[in-house]
């Protein structure tokens, strides 16, 4: 025994893992958290009385396993996201990052490459690269839409494994219209990926690409519970893709992956759906009202149909942001470097970051 410290550097670390930071937002406890994209509405008593009862009712089940393939719950999202889908075209997992590594292991990998238009979600080049797989980054257009052309050139110049579209876009909201995906579906070599976190907070007539799906057994639609389902503790994210993509994901799955209580857990939220998704067009109207008062304010805006808005531009952003969280407001420092993200939250949340926003200037 020696009273060393081993740190990281002394262990046989992958080569590519040395120097990483690892990946997550601040958790600081300050009064008002609008920095990670969270539902700000938590569950009623009468859904949270709902969920004791589910998990009550597997609890004496705990000590044998649960169902693996979480055949119930598939069952459960696929009516919930209606489009034809079927139990056999949804998978899930603990959340879209679990999603988008098993996507990754199935079909990236050593000698493999994915493609992104950043600025996007961050854990996508993150995920990919851990997985060893190449990261193309091709940029977004100045106003961070995607133009079809310019998508397709990137995919015909690099002839990526794996396309990786997010719509709404995170971390600037915009969404992305179906005539670039289809473009971008036509000329693919692989798997098309759309991200499809904050697909319940878009504007009214911006379609899913779930529409897309028959036809297109290379297309996957990912989704999350942790957003407009406010079920962020509960960890469940899912795709919906020709039944022939589950079959490559259960290659790669780790078993018994979405434990009994989570599934309950889940099943219960989505047979309570009506209640959950009530507080999505009250956030919708805070987001617009949102940026209208900040492009008043003489700030840069993205256009937004998420639950999140992107503004700007500041000489020094981390000034601004340190300002806001002086003042008890947590929001996030994020994507491009002279702008900042805010979560929309509760009206007395917004009231409180457009003032300490305003004291910060």
């Amino acid at each position: 025994m020696t009273d060393e410290t081993t740190s990281l550097s002394d262990l046989p670390l992958r080569d590519d893992l040395r120097g990483r930071e690892p990946y997550g937002a601040p958790q600081l406890d300050v009064p008002v958290r609008l920095n990670t994209n969270e539902n700000p509405y938590p569950p009623s008593p009468r859904l949270v009385a709902a969920l004791g009862r589910a998990v009550a009712d597997i609890a004496g089940d705990l000590n044998r396993y649960p169902d693996r393939d979480a055949v119930e719950l598939r069952k459960d999202l696929a009516d919930y996201l209606g489009h034809g889908v079927t139990a056999a075209q949804v998978w899930a997992a603990n959340g879209s990052n679990e999603i988008i590594q098993q996507i990754l292991q199935a079909f990236g990998g050593p000698g493999r490459t994915a493609i992104g238009f950043e600025p996007s979600y961050s854990m996508h080049p993150i995920i990919t690269e851990v997985s060893g797989t190449r990261w193309i980054d091709a940029h977004r257009d100045a106003d961070f839409g995607l133009e079809a052309g310019r998508a397709v050139a990137a995919i015909e110049e690099h002839r990526p494994d794996i396309v990786f579209l997010t719509s709404p876009n995170n971390p600037t909201g915009t969404s992305l219209p179906l005539e670039a995906i289809e473009a971008v579906l036509k000329v693919a070599p692989g798997m098309v990926v759309v991200d499809e976190a904050y697909a319940e907070f878009r504007r009214e007539g911006t379609p899913s690409a779930l529409s897309l799906l028959p036809g297109n057994p290379r297309l996957i639609v990912t989704r999350t519970m942790s957003k407009a389902f406010a079920m962020a503790g509960t960890r469940v994210g899912y795709l919906a893709a020709d039944p022939a993509v589950i079959d490559a994901l259960l290659l790669v799955r780790l078993p018994y992956h979405l434990s009994a209580v989570t599934q309950a857990v889940a099943r219960t939220a989505l047979a309570h759906q009506d209640e959950l998704l009530s507080a999505v067009e009250t956030l919708r109207a805070e987001r617009d009202a949102l940026v209208g008062w900040l492009r008043g304010e003489g700030h840069t805006v993205a256009d937004s149909d998420a639950n999140f808005v992107l503004f700007g531009r500041f000489a020094d952003r981390r000034r601004v942001w340190q300002g806001i969280l002086d003042r008890g407001v947590l929001i996030r420092e994020v994507g491009p470097p002279e702008w900042l993200r805010v979560s929309v939250g509760t009206p007395d949340e917004m009231a409180a970051f457009r003032a300490a926003l305003e004291a910060s200037k």
